[in-house]
């Protein structure tokens, strides 16, 4: 096995360049103006692919991405912590070459893959009832800790360099997940009702509560929330759950946000969403990412369903960068055209650029972006 050099999460961050002012992004993914496309890389690399490439010849510039040409937003959170905050801090339990096992600060047991992964996944969770659930819902109650001691100087900074400011809530699904797992959460929303209500009423109700602060603070520009609720078979909950649950959780929080200037309500889910799409735009979503292909999250298809009610990034199959370059070139040659006309978008790849990507590839993949950009719209 390869050793490998960048192995945390933080070892894979990437440094884009190519920034553009607030006003073009917002305008842009709200479908005001389409001046010039918009290319990105959302995630980076997988554990692993950095190494290939560093065999393969990469300049450090290519190692941390700031040699590929890019044009996107530059964006400016707001240091508000709107989930679980407190809990004792993590205890290693076991460590090994291949995995760490420690104990989170929710009390989960977590087991990280090394060289494989840079998250750890759960292998318990701590509610499985109302009961479980009232013991650690103090965890999610509102409170003063919950905002950083110089929260409003650096929304003020990312507003005066001309950031995105955007503020992250947590998913109605997500949390439910993260408190209980997958499983025993799909069930809970049919067995357990009262259970999820009073978990989305009680971060609801922090987020309003801080929702409230922050706007009377800064200008807000996005709200934006994690789910991962998807996988390729569909969404782990239907249109009706989420309707009825979700639905008015999202809508709390939008609602405030707006008010407070906000344009843009990203939703941040792999997997397929289309059976749900239409219930999350009920509840303000308008912007989604990163749009998986092997999924069945055709970007063109969408486009022409939802037009420009619903914008984007993502949506380039990254699993069409191991293949030849005649096959790139075609899916780029399908894809950019409709959404370089319409606007509301961000052409980027639909997660992170998977092992076994020869760089030649992605070096390909970025000249021919720009290839077809600039083909279709001169002078970009």
């Amino acid at each position: 096995m390869r050793p490998l050099k960048w192995t945390r999460h933080e070892d894979l961050a990437i440094r884009r360049n190519g920034a553009i002012p607030r006003e073009e992004y917002l305008d842009h993914m709200t479908f005001q103006r389409n001046v010039r496309p918009l290319f990105t890389e959302i995630f980076g690399p997988i554990v692993g692919l950095k190494e290939e490439w560093e065999e393969q010849g990469a300049t450090p510039s290519e190692l941390d991405f700031s040699a590929f040409r890019y044009r996107f937003g530059a964006f400016g959170s707001v240091p508000v912590n709107l989930g679980w905050l407190g809990g004792p801090a993590p205890q290693i339990l076991e460590e090994t070459e291949r995995h760490r096992i420690y104990r989170d600060a929710m009390g989960r047991t977590m087991k990280l893959a090394k060289n494989v992964s840079t998250l750890a996944l759960p292998m318990d969770w701590p509610v499985q009832s109302m009961d479980d659930w009232l013991k650690v819902k103090p965890y999610y109650r509102f409170c003063e800790e919950r905002f950083a001691g110089d929260w409003v100087r650096i929304a003020m900074e990312h507003r005066a360099a001309g950031r995105v400011v955007t503020l992250g809530i947590p998913g109605g699904y997500d949390t439910p997940r993260q408190l209980m797992g997958d499983e025993e959460a799909c069930i809970a929303f049919h067995e357990q009702p009262e259970l999820i209500e009073d978990i989305l009423k009680t971060i609801g109700d922090t987020i309003c509560e801080a929702l409230k602060r922050v706007v009377r603070a800064v200008p807000l520009d996005q709200l934006s929330v994690h789910e991962d609720m998807a996988g390729r078979s569909g969404p782990m909950i239907g249109p009706a759950m989420v309707r009825r649950f979700l639905v008015p959780y999202y809508r709390r929080a939008w609602e405030l946000a707006r008010e407070g200037g906000a344009v843009l309500f990203d939703q941040d889910s792999d997997g397929d969403l289309r059976p749900v799409l239409d219930a999350f735009l009920e509840s303000g979503i308008n912007c989604i990412h990163p749009v998986e292909p092997a999924a069945g999250m055709d970007p063109v298809r969408i486009r022409a369903r939802y037009g420009t009610r619903l914008a984007f990034y993502g949506g380039i199959d990254k699993h069409v960068l191991r293949r030849s370059k005649d096959e790139i070139a075609a899916e780029l040659e399908y894809k950019l055209p409709p959404l370089i006309e319409t606007g509301g978008c961000v052409i980027a790849l639909d997660h992170r650029i998977p092992n076994g990507t020869p760089l030649e590839n992605y070096r390909f993949y970025v000249r021919k972006v720009w290839e077809i950009v600039e083909r279709l719209t001169p002078g970009s």
